[in-house]
């Protein structure tokens, strides 16, 4: 909305808002190789006051390039905290907490994406859209002051041994067939979730359902996210990966493959809720599957590179939808959609270990 009163056209102002993805796609490798250096604990910090200063940037920006910019830099702010969380919490949590942890993290982001719209528009309501990007980066410095005071592991911040001296390169060498069997499921399962979120409201407003109506269907799907993902994050470390990554993906494809049948409130409401089952017991297992591969050494540059799949295929998930609609209506797309993801399910379901009659344990 920044860039539309800045006056971008309606384009313009969705490439804006696109930068914040490409900026964390960009920085997802070189995120690796700060993390290694810097420690995790260190690499957090610092981009919680990167990511502060890219929103004052946005609250004191007055041209589309001052802000495009600092959308940008807080794209690759995202990558670096992400990753060095990720590589953090995978080094000091215990490996058979490691799913209920990371699924606990996962549904906090759940938490906050719907707390975070709320806050914001009542901020909005009593004074302007800029003094949300103030207030954001106010709470990114808490961030940052709250990691601070956590306890300094040793484990966390020095278990990288020897880290400038591992490649980027000699570790996509060595683990390039997980990148081309997991990863690529990965991709698939993040395209797949990022487009049933985009496909929810178009298929809302082509029924006709007003924006109240859409925004409660929405909440709903949400609400499912939020009260599942410690239960799938407890499957997962009492009976296996493959036992939430599989089943997730079946059901996403079954609520995109029943979607194009539904036309009233009630009927697109039950299956955006079965969409918020799939996607809230799968909360965490991007995380949880990049974790359990990675090595001890070589850890950071391992997950920038997970990371960068899993990246890749959230951008990935709305061109679908855009490319499909090009020449055939919504309901294509969303079959399309299902299609892809029982084909991921299917990838994943070969690749993931633990599935039935394979061995549960993970590198």
């Amino acid at each position: 909305m920044i860039a539309l009163r800045e006056g971008a056209s309606v384009g313009t102002a969705a490439f804006v808002t696109a930068l914040l993805g490409i900026g964390q796609v960009v920085g997802d490798l070189p995120a690796g190789w700060i993390a290694a250096r810097l420690g995790d604990r260190r690499a957090m910090i610092g981009a919680c006051l990167l990511d502060a200063a890219a929103l004052t940037g946005m609250f004191l920006s007055g041209s589309l390039l001052t802000l495009g910019v600092a959308v940008f830099i807080d794209g690759m702010a995202g990558a670096v905290f992400g990753l060095a969380r990720q590589t953090y919490l995978t080094e000091v949590i215990p490996l058979r907490l490691r799913a209920r942890a990371l699924s606990s993290l996962g549904g906090v982001f759940r938490i906050g994406f719907f707390v975070g719209p709320l806050i914001g528009a009542a901020i909005v309501s009593g004074a302007s859209l800029r003094t949300a990007f103030a207030f954001a980066a106010c709470m990114s410095l808490t961030a940052a002051v709250v990691t601070w005071v956590l306890p300094d592991l040793e484990q966390a911040d020095h278990v990288h041994i020897v880290p400038h001296r591992v490649s980027l390169r000699g570790v996509v060498s060595e683990h390039k067939v997980v990148f081309a069997t997991q990863g690529v499921g990965v991709l698939v399962l993040m395209a797949v979730r990022s487009a049933r979120q985009a496909i929810i409201p178009l298929w809302c407003e082509s029924n006709g359902l007003s924006a109240a109506s859409t925004s409660l269907i929405f909440a709903l799907s949400m609400g499912f996210d939020v009260l599942l993902f410690f239960p799938g994050g407890w499957i997962m470390d009492r009976f296996g990966r493959w036992w939430v990554t599989v089943p997730a993906m079946v059901i996403l494809g079954l609520g995109l493959g029943l979607l194009p049948l539904t036309h009233t409130a009630w009927t697109i409401a039950a299956v955006a809720a079965l969409l918020g089952i799939g996607n809230g017991t799968s909360s965490g297992i991007v995380m949880t599957l990049g974790s359990d591969a990675s090595p001890a050494v070589g850890r950071p540059q391992f997950l920038s590179v997970w990371r960068l799949f899993g990246d890749t295929g959230n951008s990935s998930g709305p061109l679908v939808i855009t490319l499909v609609t090009v020449a055939a209506p919504l309901a294509a797309a969303s079959v399309a959609l299902a299609a892809i993801s029982w084909a991921g399910a299917a990838w994943l379901g070969r690749w993931v270990p633990g599935g039935p009659g394979r061995r549960t344990s993970t590198t």
